[in-house]
């Protein structure tokens, strides 16, 4: 990851002063570097890692973090992982234009790789992560959505790139059709896992530690899954308050609607689902032999549920 973390820098080189000054306030702001770390870990099932698989995954990690850039904007987020968000610091116009460096510096990186299936993968995903844009766009204040559609924003927005970086971990080394399909499960049910923790620990994580204000998904209006099982399992006028709550935006109604939340045991639920997401991803991978790797990729699954951060 070290090897990863000097092709972004070396990457990030830009003309323009303030490209590098927003470019490294957001890549070196912390972050997991989940999506990077399962590009080098599902490589490595099959292949030592080499500098082309650094490459790809800084590559995956530019694409996340464009999507982070245009996200603040959209959110009119002034918090991410503890620190002041780019556009707040830097102001709308700057986040968005240097996402869209971000963007273009990642597919100049894939055209070295000289490999259409990376090309490939990597444009259909980054189409279908802007088609869930638009759709949680579409649906924020909106108390109706169903758990399905639900699902069906989360798959695309944010598990599409976990899935793409699994899958083209075993596609750049050499794998199967069949393995590539088994890490691409992996990938697409990790990330699903890993949204519906967060959607958790927006009601009941600490602050200092998620690196963002609790309850700032139900300020901006977004009817995450937690909210929508409490409000389907609660009263009538718990339901009332989460509606309303959704449907407005703002902190105001926080506290009734957590205690809603609590009272229908909505978290545990979510928790559950993303426990079964975990699994169903770790039994894709069963089948591979035992290694290093294979155990980090299980590890991260369990990690993903257990998260308080």
């Amino acid at each position: 990851m070290q090897a990863v973390d000097t092709v972004i820098r070396l990457s990030l080189h830009s003309e323009v002063a303030l490209i590098n000054t927003i470019s490294e306030h957001i890549i070196g702001g912390g972050g997991k570097r989940l999506r990077p770390a399962l590009v080098i870990l599902s490589s490595g099932l099959f292949q030592p890692i080499t500098s082309q698989h650094y490459e790809l995954a800084a590559i995956v990690e530019f694409i996340h973090t464009a999507t982070l850039l245009h996200d603040d904007v959209v959110d009119e987020s002034a918090m991410r992982r503890g620190k002041s968000t780019a556009n707040h610091l830097f102001g709308n116009a700057a986040s968005v234009l240097v996402g869209d460096f971000l963007y273009s510096r990642a597919f100049q990186m894939m055209v070295k790789l000289q490999n259409m299936r990376v090309m490939d993968i990597l444009s259909q995903a980054t189409n279908i992560i802007s088609e869930g844009e638009v759709l949680q766009l579409m649906n924020i204040h909106n108390a109706d959505v169903t758990e399905q559609e639900y699902l069906k924003i989360i798959h695309f927005k944010t598990a599409k790139l976990f899935e793409a970086a699994t899958r083209l971990g075993a596609v750049i080394s050499g794998a199967t059709v069949a393995d590539e399909t088994a890490l691409a499960i992996y990938g697409m049910r990790l990330g699903t896992a890993f949204q519906l923790i967060d959607d958790v620990l927006d009601l009941s994580g600490d602050a200092n530690q998620i690196g963002k204000n609790l309850g700032d998904d139900l300020a901006e209006g977004k009817p995450t899954l937690p909210l929508l099982i409490a409000m389907h399992r609660g009263a009538p006028a718990d339901a009332a308050t989460i509606r309303k709550a959704i449907q407005q935006g703002g902190p105001s109604e926080l506290p009734a609607v957590l205690a809603a939340v609590n009272a229908t045991h909505a978290l545990q639920y979510v928790r559950d689902l993303a426990a079964n997401e975990a699994k169903i991803g770790c039994e894709a991978i069963a089948h591979l032999p035992d290694s290093a790797n294979k155990q980090a990729l299980i590890e991260l699954a369990e990690f993903a549920v257990k998260r308080d951060f």
